[in-house]
């Protein structure tokens, strides 16, 4: 599949966001073609100093509640007009885990998470059916989802908040685009579109703003 084929987006957001796991890097994004991630691009919130959440003991060796995060409940938005075909609301926010100690714990359990499938790895989502793409939108606050199936969306509307939920090590958004999402599912190619026009995929350690 060529860049020509790429789903043309909006970033889902406002502010600072640090770009990590871009396509723009290598492809597969996330080291994985399993449920359509080929694609896939992680935006992190951040502050002006560039940190997600202030350095702490916990932060070093052990785990941090989310709400510490700077994004964690920052609006997420529509990245294009289109359907809303799938919603899950109800998943926990867990902890975020920086430290060594605490990702090495928790790279652990992932097969544990790959088995209970595309769900236990999104989290909170919301999927926008964008031509004949599938968007979808990961990790996102529990309770914090407005849209429902079926429902109508425009670029720009609110879908719910940046959380912590699924397969996450501190609050963020995963976007991707695929054609289904079953575990063999094709990933698309995205491209997001500046307020300007300029059509680009941002590059990894990037911040982009919004």
């Amino acid at each position: 599949m060529s860049a020509a084929d790429a789903v043309e987006l909006a970033l889902p957001f406002t502010g600072r966001w640090l770009v990590q796991n871009s396509p723009a890097a290598r492809v597969p994004s996330h080291g994985t073609t399993l449920f359509g991630t080929s694609h896939a691009i992680d935006f992190v919130p951040v502050g002006e100093d560039g940190r997600s959440a202030p350095r702490t003991l916990r932060s070093v060796f052990g785990t941090e509640r989310p709400e510490s995060f700077i994004g964690f409940g920052r609006p997420i938005l529509a990245p294009a007009s289109g359907e809303v075909v799938s919603v899950l609301d109800g998943e926990s926010d867990h902890v975020a885990r920086r430290s060594v100690i605490a990702l090495l714990g928790y790279a652990l359990s992932q097969p544990s998470r790959v088995r209970r499938g595309a769900s236990a790895i999104a989290g909170n989502h919301v999927v926008i059916r964008v031509g004949g793409a599938l968007v979808l939108l990961a990790h996102l606050r529990r309770g914090s989802i407005r849209v429902r199936p079926g429902q109508r969306v425009t670029a720009g509307d609110v879908l719910g908040e940046c959380g912590n939920s699924g397969n996450s090590t501190e609050p963020h958004v995963h976007v991707q685009a695929s054609e289904s999402f079953g575990r063999n599912a094709r990933g698309i190619p995205l491209v997001f579109t500046s307020a300007a026009g300029a059509r680009r995929v941002p590059e990894n350690g990037e911040i982009v703003v919004a």
